[in-house]
This record gives structure tokens, C-alpha cells and sequence, in this order.
């Protein structure tokens, strides 16, 4: 090879050198504002909630906790429904066992996914790494004798909405809610200016809702400055008997003091077949 092939080849050995430092970059960048699990931190109190149990999710990225809280009048004798719930980016499950306490006294158990690397978990978040522990916390719900797997609802909010939208073509529920969701990673970025190409971690939710033709309730807030509205709304159009509720709030005050999501939750569950209208 001559002086010139030679200087072509090592220029070329630049150049790609150059561009894996920038994707790399990029990826530890946008992974870094997706998932700002330093943010929060474990609420150790939160262990000693009563009822509750810790499950141990067994992953390519170690070990991913989960909670497992029994709904009022269920137990392995009279198993009842459960909702998967999926958190956001900056939260952890140690935050919601007691706001979403109002679905233990409907009678359904709750179970509470955590990410890859989030809190007390083994790992590193991203879309596959999230999916992968999604689809494992399934398989653990399924053998879960106080659950009846003819009832297992999901319940995603912002980012949890698209790390929850991964399971339906393959898992789809007896229902679905959807919370302060986008209608997938790029298109968030596009609204910041930054381009879609960019992103490797993509959670298509939309595209995941054309694949679902259960019962969808679908809350968001007119003020949400993370997830606009619009996002909210072009998922409940993509599906053909949503239910879409919008509130005059943001992102992280949903549901507004005062509101009817609650009792707007319990209709649709009962709708869906999931509770009896007796039961309380």
C-alpha cells in the first residue's frame, strides 16, 4: 500500500473513531436525561408498608426489585385481578404504594415494576433492559396464585406509559390506563429540536397502541409542559373505543385535587370486567 492509500485508511480510522466518540456521547447523554435515576432516592420506610412483599426479578442486568401488595379480600384461596403499574423517570417504586392504595381496596393487588438501575436494583436502564425485566415481572405475575391472569390490568404513567406499551403486542392486558404519556421518545425530542435519529431509546408507544384492541382509558393534563396534550390525545385517537380524560394541570399534579379520577378508574374497571360494581 502506498503513502497515500496509507493516509486514506488512517483518515478513514479518524473518521469512524470520531463518530462511535459522538454516538457513544450522544447515547450516555440522552440515556442520562431519559432515565435521571440519581434524582431520587429509596425511601427504606416504604419496606415496612403493610402487606407488602419484595420480589427479586432475575435479569441479563442482575437483580431488579419489584412490590407485590395484595388487594383487599385476595389470597391465594380467592385470587383476584392486579395491575402492572409502571412509574416515571425521576420517581421510584418506594413512592407509590400509598397513592395508589385505592386500588387495594377495589381488590386488586398491585405490583410495582422497577427499572434496571433504579434505586435498590442491579443494572443499567434502557429500553431493552426495561423490556427484558417487563416481560420477566409478567412471567412472576402469572404464577402468582393470588392473581387471576384473566384480570391483570396495566398502568403506565409518562414514562412508564411507553415501558408498558413494550408488553402488549405479545402481553396485552384485560385493560389498559395510560398516564401524562408520550407518543414515543422522538417525538418528544423533535418538539426540544433535537433530531429523531438521535435517539436509541425509542419506547413507540403509539405504534404499540395499534397493536392493543382492549379497553384504553388515557389520562392527561392540559398544562403539562413535558408531555404536551397532544401527545395524549394522539394516543387515545389511534385506538377506536378509548377513553380520553384531560385535566387543567401539569405533569407531575395528576390527578388535580379534587378530581374524578379515582371514580373514573373504578367505571372503567368495571366496564372492562375486571371488578364487579359491588365490589369495594
Amino acid at each position: 500500500m502506498g503513502r497515500l492509500g496509507k493516509k486514506r485508511v488512517t483518515l478513514w480510522l479518524l473518521a469512524t473513531g470520531v463518530i462511535v466518540v459522538l454516538v457513544l456521547g450522544v447515547t450516555r447523554l440522552q440515556r442520562a436525561m431519559l432515565f435521571p435515576r440519581d434524582l431520587v432516592r429509596p425511601v427504606p420506610a416504604v419496606l415496612r408498608t403493610p402487606g407488602l412483599e419484595r420480589w427479586w426479578i432475575e435479569t441479563s442486568e442482575g437483580r431488579v426489585e419489584a412490590f407485590f401488595l395484595p388487594g383487599d379480600g385476595v389470597d391465594a384461596d380467592h385470587p383476584g385481578p392486579a395491575v402492572l403499574f409502571t412509574h416515571g423517570n425521576a420517581e421510584l417504586i418506594d413512592l407509590w404504594p400509598e397513592p395508589l392504595a385505592p386500588y387495594r381496596r377495589m381488590g386488586v393487588s398491585l405490583v410495582l415494576a422497577e427499572y434496571p438501575g433504579y434505586g435498590r436494583s442491579e443494572g443499567t436502564p434502557s429500553e431493552a433492559s426495561i423490556t427484558e425485566t417487563l416481560r420477566a415481572l409478567h412471567a412472576r405475575i402469572l404464577e402468582e396464585p393470588s392473581v387471576d391472569p384473566t384480570r391483570l390490568v396495566h398502568h403506565g404513567r409518562s414514562l412508564g406509559g411507553g415501558a408498558i406499551g413494550t408488553l402488549l403486542r405479545d402481553h396485552p392486558p384485560r385493560a389498559l390506563v395510560l398516564e401524562s404519556t408520550f407518543t414515543s421518545v422522538p417525538d418528544v425530542a423533535a418538539g426540544m429540536h433535537v433530531p429523531r435519529f438521535l435517539i436509541v431509546d425509542r419506547f413507540e408507544t403509539l405504534d404499540a397502541i395499534g397493536a392493543y384492541d382492549g379497553p384504553l382509558l388515557v389520562f392527561h393534563g392540559t398544562r403539562d409542559s413535558v408531555i404536551p396534550v397532544s401527545h395524549g390525545r394522539r394516543l387515545a385517537a389511534a385506538h377506536p373505543s378509548a377513553e380520553l380524560v384531560i385535566y387543567d394541570c401539569g405533569h407531575n399534579d395528576l390527578p388535580p385535587p379534587g378530581s374524578d379520577y379515582w371514580p373514573r378508574i373504578e367505571r372503567f374497571l368495571q366496564d372492562a370486567g375486571v371488578i364487579t360494581a359491588s365490589r369495594r
